[in-house]
């Protein structure tokens, strides 16, 4: 049987997600920095918006990620098994969280398991950079195969593990092991941030290990640093939790200059905060080719299941779209070109990084 910790420590972070305050009011995305202008002569029609996306061979119905959260209890198993249902029915992409339960626990794969519901989404499998040296290649590999995943991404989380009180401390060896899982798994490799956003000059490193899909991650939404900071009950580790609980990247910040700093052959998808469409429509203006998001869609399974869920992504669907016509784009491509206007401590950061 699993360690009894690892199921009970993944549910305290849903209930922390689905109640507590872990978006700290001091981070901001910058997103609200961004403005598109208004198109008021459009000549297009709604329906004439297109929002399918190619990515890793497949092509989503709208550039949309329901990014990685969770696995390794029951209750984690239905959030899962639930948002991958959406996705499946709505065209997106979907990624698990961590897989080192299921590593270190091969009885916990089934909290992961969601080909059966989702047979045809792009499905993205998860895990960290220490858990990643642990396995080497060929084990990552075989957890991505354990679940049907279309590909698999390593995710960097030194603020929270820092913050964890039975988290990782060494974080060395990292761009040696993502340079073999670039070679190993190739174009199905991703590196993802959880949170405190990827900084240009990480960016063009990971590149050159040849990683060709990036998540930025950024600052401005779940703080997984608070998340564990409020696991704490008390002494210096919950103080200094709360002190790095707004470290980090903006997401708007991490897009904008990491498109800038990687080219347009290196796909980008921004996550971190991102709450509805117009967002969206920000980080894609921005140069992202997809945007990821987690907690609107989790908190809206937590309260009406699949229905709630379907609903909450219709409505970030429909406000995309809606932007996209505002702005005259017919499709992402163009929206990339449309003129934007860049103001306040957003363009303080693209003028600095």
């Amino acid at each position: 049987m699993p360690d009894s910790t690892t199921p009970l420590r993944k549910d305290a972070h849903l209930d922390l997600c689905a109640a507590d305050e872990v978006e700290p009011s001091a981070n901001s995305t910058l997103l609200e920095y961004v403005h598109l202008v208004h198109c008021a002569m459009p000549e297009l029609s709604l329906d004439e918006v297109d929002l399918q996306t190619p990515f890793w061979g497949k092509t989503l119905k709208a550039p949309l990620l329901v990014t990685g959260m969770t696995g390794g209890s029951e209750r984690a198993r239905a959030v899962n098994r639930d948002l991958a249902l959406v996705a499946e029915r709505r065209g997106l992409a979907f990624g698990v969280g961590s897989q080192r339960a299921m590593s270190e626990h091969p009885e916990l794969t089934s909290t992961f398991a969601v080909r059966d519901i989702a047979p045809s989404v792009l499905l993205l499998g998860n895990i960290g950079l220490r858990q990643g040296i642990v396995l080497g290649a060929d084990g990552v590999r075989r957890l991505m195969d354990a679940i049907g995943a279309d590909g698999m991404a390593l995710h960097l989380n030194a603020g929270q593990e820092l913050t964890q009180p039975e988290g990782d401390r060494d974080f060395r060896g990292g761009y040696s092991l993502v340079q073999t899982l670039s070679a190993s798994l190739g174009e199905r490799f991703l590196v993802k941030e959880t949170g405190c956003g990827l900084s240009p000059d990480v960016a063009r490193r990971l590149v050159d290990c040849g990683v060709r899909t990036l998540d930025v991650s950024g600052l401005g939404g779940t703080s997984w640093v608070r998340v564990e900071q409020l696991r704490i009950k008390g002494g210096p580790a919950r103080e200094v939790g709360e002190l790095f609980s707004s470290w980090g990247i903006p997401t708007a910040a991490a897009v904008a200059t990491v498109r800038r700093s990687v080219g347009p052959g290196v796909r980008l998808i921004a996550s971190g905060g991102l709450r509805n469409g117009l967002e969206v429509a920000k980080a894609l203006a921005l140069g992202a080719d997809v945007a990821g998001m987690a907690l609107p869609l989790f908190r809206a399974q937590q309260a009406g299941g699949v229905p709630a869920a379907e609903l909450a992504v219709d409505t970030v669907v429909g406000a995309l779209k809606q932007a996209m016509l505002l702005t005259g784009s017919r499709n992402v491509a163009e929206l990339r070109t449309q003129p934007k206007v860049v103001a306040g401590p957003l363009r303080d950061w693209m003028g600095t990084l």
